[in-house]
């Protein structure tokens, strides 16, 4: 399978020497699944698109520190490329930024939590549509990294997962999407690293649970299976 990642951030140098960007981060992901899988990067906040849809067989939208409601000449491009592939029933994968952005543009609505950020690794809980697509598990810990989520899903879109703060957690619409809101591609080093940056921002009480959070481990590979099995 060959796979397009619309990269839609940049992460700080610091990072990327450590970690990579975020295409590198789901290589190592997916690859420790099936070395098989191809990924080319399409670096969208700089204009760079598949010539053609058929270019590759599916596409993942990454995450950004980016909102989805922001005046950005890049992202309207990247909104109208989404209704493109919507329309011809691509298989495409949103990944935070790019699950709230999905629903933003196929009707629903994207807005600030009620509750501010949702850091540190959540619990998410499978509702009987999980079920119908062959997902067994009840629940699946992710680290979560967002203060805009999903208000209103998209039109024809299904929850399939939920957390107490995040009801719109993991949606499908058709055969053809699936989002998630966390992010499967963090490693536990990365999102605490995240924290130790923001920590200002959060105060002391959030970025303490939300570190102490981290000692949960996270269900990553799993949650990147059933995304690759859905899209294959």
């Amino acid at each position: 399978m060959k796979l397009g990642i619309l990269k839609t951030d940049a992460l700080k140098p610091q990072f990327v020497e450590q970690f990579g960007e975020y295409p590198d981060m789901f290589a190592r992901r997916m690859h420790a699944i099936d070395d098989t899988i191809e990924l080319v990067t399409y670096d969208v906040q700089k204009g760079i698109y598949p010539k053609q849809l058929d270019e590759v067989d599916a596409y993942l939208i990454t995450g950004s520190r980016s909102s989805v409601y922001d005046q950005e000449p890049w992202l309207d491009v990247l909104k109208v490329f989404v209704e493109r592939l919507h329309n011809a029933q691509k298989k495409l994968i949103g990944i935070c930024f790019g699950h709230q952005l999905v629903a933003e543009v196929l009707g629903g609505k994207t807005g600030k939590a009620e509750m501010g950020w949702c850091v540190g690794v959540h619990e998410a809980s499978f509702t009987d549509k999980a079920q119908e697509l062959g997902i067994e598990q009840a629940s699946f810990n992710l680290v979560s990294s967002h203060q805009d989520q999903v208000l209103q899903l998209a039109q024809g879109s299904q929850v399939i997962a939920s957390t107490p703060t995040c009801p719109n957690y993991m949606t499908v619409l058709g055969e053809h999407i699936i989002t998630v809101q966390g992010h499967p591609e963090f490693d536990t080093e990365f999102a605490r690293q995240l924290l130790v940056m923001r920590r200002e921002i959060f105060g002391e009480d959030l970025y303490g649970s939300a570190v102490e959070s981290l000692q949960t481990p996270a269900d990553n590979l799993q949650v990147i299976r059933w995304l690759l099995d859905f899209i294959k």
